[in-house]
């Protein structure tokens, strides 16, 4: 019996515009009456998913910045912070490379400094509702606490930041989120050590739980549960470690999928 099913969105649950699909909500209503818990998780904040699922969202368990944050029915079950000494470290460490720039994720606002790539800032706008555009983020450290750093990089962040961040930051977790994007965060916040707090605060079996993803920063989320699955458009390494696929995320693959778990436990 399925009692879980947690999803990433870009590039998996949302379709090419980067919207939900329509017949999601109705869907999200059926499992909730099922008694199937849907949990969106992604590296967006929490405020951005909030609104995204706003029809439903005392129906869901949301996964924010990357595992960082568990939120359910509007109260912090979660969190897990990037310490203030270790964001100084982070925001030298990435002003010391060229075409990198950072965004300070914080639990009610992420905060980004004015100017910058066009498309680091629209990409940036997007995704994070609740947006503070400052001078310099260092006079932001100690606002609020910091579920992680997203790094934009220009070129192919899997070429790049890849090759430079993750030595200079040992003590953190610095992991690829999109093309673009890499997370850095606290060793311990992950996807998949969320949904291994939900398993253990809901009394859910890893058997139990589903789970959709298509890239390294779904790996633990993927392996923390009984059945995972990669959309055809997903990262290839992640392909390769799971295994089982599904069409891609512009065939809507992961919601078809979803439907058919739903009828199989209607059935």
């Amino acid at each position: 019996m399925v009692k879980l099913i947690a999803s990433d969105l870009d590039g998996t649950l949302l379709d090419g515009n980067g919207s939900l699909p329509e017949r999601l909500f109705p869907v999200i209503g059926q499992l909730h009456e099922r008694g199937i818990l849907f949990a969106p998780a992604s590296g967006r904040q929490y405020a951005n998913l909030e609104l995204l699922f706003r029809p439903v969202k005392d129906k869901v368990l949301f996964v924010a910045e990357n595992g960082a944050l568990v939120k359910y029915r509007g109260k912090t079950l979660r969190l897990t912070p990037v310490s203030e000494r270790e964001q100084v470290r982070v925001l030298a460490a990435v002003r010391a490379e060229e075409g990198l720039y950072p965004v300070l994720c914080g639990e009610n606002h992420a905060y980004m400094e004015k100017g910058g790539n066009d498309c680091f800032r629209a990409t940036v706008i997007d995704a994070y509702t609740n947006c503070v555009q400052v001078d310099r983020l260092e006079e932001v450290i100690g606002r609020e606490s910091i579920c992680k750093v997203a790094v934009f990089d220009e070129r192919p962040a899997a070429e790049h930041c890849v090759r430079v961040l993750p030595s200079r930051l040992p003590s953190l977790r610095a992991i690829l989120s999109s093309f673009h994007w890499m997370d850095i965060s606290s060793l311990n916040a992950n996807k998949g050590e969320a949904i291994r707090f939900v398993q253990e605060k809901f009394h859910f079996l890893r058997e139990e739980c589903v789970a959709f993803g298509d890239h390294m920063n779904d790996y633990e989320m993927l392996a923390a549960c009984g059945r995972a699955y990669v959309p055809e458009n997903g990262f290839a390494a992640l392909k390769e470690r799971i295994g089982s696929t599904v069409p891609s995320n512009l065939e809507g693959g992961a919601l078809e999928k979803i439907e058919a778990i739903l009828a199989e436990e209607t059935a």
